[in-house]
């Protein structure tokens, strides 16, 4: 039977840890309420070394914040003395030093979003925002449990991103690292070898050995020149009108990717603000904040003044023409049913599993497309040194 590490705490606030045997995650936590502790933490061994390695992290520190804070408020704790164990029990010190913040201002008479607010590098306005719709309603342990989930399914969406990225990025950085080499040292050597042995070089090894010498003469020239070119480029898309036109050109290079991703963001975050009680006109406000690619954000304007006017979404939506036909016909069938949060939800759930297809596509098209460039220059190299090897000893080619 599997076992699991857990971090409890008693009903008066001492912190326990361990281990439990259990068939699965969810028998490990009701197997712990039974003896009377509120889990905190619940996980296997090797979960739980590497939730230590990234709380590094302020995502991953404000997931665990989220994850503890909500599981106390569901056990009957109030808010304070949760607050105040998660200070103990906090292993990073600056998430640490942010509790103690946000507790101080609380028994200073502040509320918890206003407390919140306070510290915008962690806690963004769609967090804090979703907390004071909790605390209308009266249902904060709720709309906790409903940011857990948020974080969570983001947070597994980034991860995935990533992780599918990992082998073009070194294929590319090995293959740019040979023909570096290539070029700057190995070439360098057969040049003074022809030049010894004299004769005339074919013009594919004249190009090349011309290329090399003034790679290698000049390289900080071309360093220089990459480096400020990158600088460039980086303050050109901060600013609002380069950033509109490199999101308008990856628009058009990846538009698939993109609208997917964009459309599982928005739909999760809006359906997540509505399910928890937040207004529609400043969800919609708050969802928009969280798209990335500003020609989607900036048609979303257009979806907030149509909601407005009493049009709902679906409309103002298609209209946007940035939206997958799919997704505006499982939003307008929500809107027309009165469950738009839930199909919102099944929006995003959908188009999350197809993105995940979506970027393996991608990458499986990308990884034999680097490879054969870095074939074709790898290979140019090899044979304009082997031309040059044939004409000096005049061997049949």
């Amino acid at each position: 039977m599997p076992v699991f590490s857990y971090r409890a705490t008693t009903v008066d606030g001492t912190i326990v840890e361990g281990v439990i045997e259990a068939v699965d995650e969810l028998s490990a936590i009701e197997r712990l309420k039974n003896t009377g502790v509120i889990p905190l933490k619940v996980a296997s061994p090797k979960e739980s070394i590497q939730n230590k390695i990234s709380l590094s992290s302020s995502k991953a520190d404000l997931l665990t914040f989220t994850t503890e804070l909500s599981a106390l408020l569901t056990a009957g704790l109030p808010l304070d003395r949760s607050l105040n164990i998660l200070t103990e029990i906090s292993e990073n010190k600056e998430m640490k030093n942010v509790v103690q913040s946000i507790l101080k201002s609380i028994r200073e008479g502040s509320s918890f979003s206003d407390a919140l607010q306070k510290h915008p590098k962690v806690f963004t306005k769609l967090y804090v925002n979703m907390i004071r719709a909790g605390e209308a309603g009266g249902v904060l342990d709720v709309v906790l449990d409903k940011l857990n989930e948020f974080l969570e399914s983001s947070k597994a969406l980034k991860d995935h991103v990533l992780s599918v990225m990992i082998y073009p990025s070194i294929l590319l950085l090995t293959g740019g690292a040979s023909i570096i080499v290539l070029l700057t040292f190995v070439l360098p050597k057969f040049s003074v070898i022809f030049a010894e042995l004299g004769g005339s070089l074919p013009l594919p090894t004249k190009i090349l050995l011309s290329f090399s010498n003034t790679l290698k003469s000049f390289w900080w020239i071309a360093l220089s020149a990459v480096i400020i070119g990158w600088i460039m480029f980086k303050s050109y898309i901060k600013s609002d009108k380069g950033r509109y036109q490199w999101d308008a050109f990856k628009l058009k290079m990846v538009g698939d990717v993109i609208k997917k991703l964009e459309t599982a963001r928005f739909c999760r975050t809006l359906g997540t603000l509505i399910k928890s009680g937040v207004p529609l006109l400043q969800a919609l406000n708050n969802a928009k904040d969280v798209i990335t690619n500003q020609v989607i954000a900036a048609a979303i304007d257009t979806v907030s003044a149509g909601a407005k006017e009493g049009k709902g979404i679906a409309g103002p939506l298609s209209g946007t023409n940035v939206f997958p036909p799919l997704a505006l016909s499982m939003i307008k069938v929500g809107e027309e049913t009165g469950q738009l949060d839930t199909m919102l939800m099944k929006v995003a759930y959908t188009y999350e599993k197809s993105l995940n297809v979506a970027i393996k596509k991608l990458v499986n098209l990308l990884e034999p497309a680097m490879i054969l460039t870095m074939g074709i220059i790898i290979g140019f190299i090899v044979i304009s040194m082997l031309l040059a090897i044939f004409s000096i000893t005049d061997l049949p080619m």
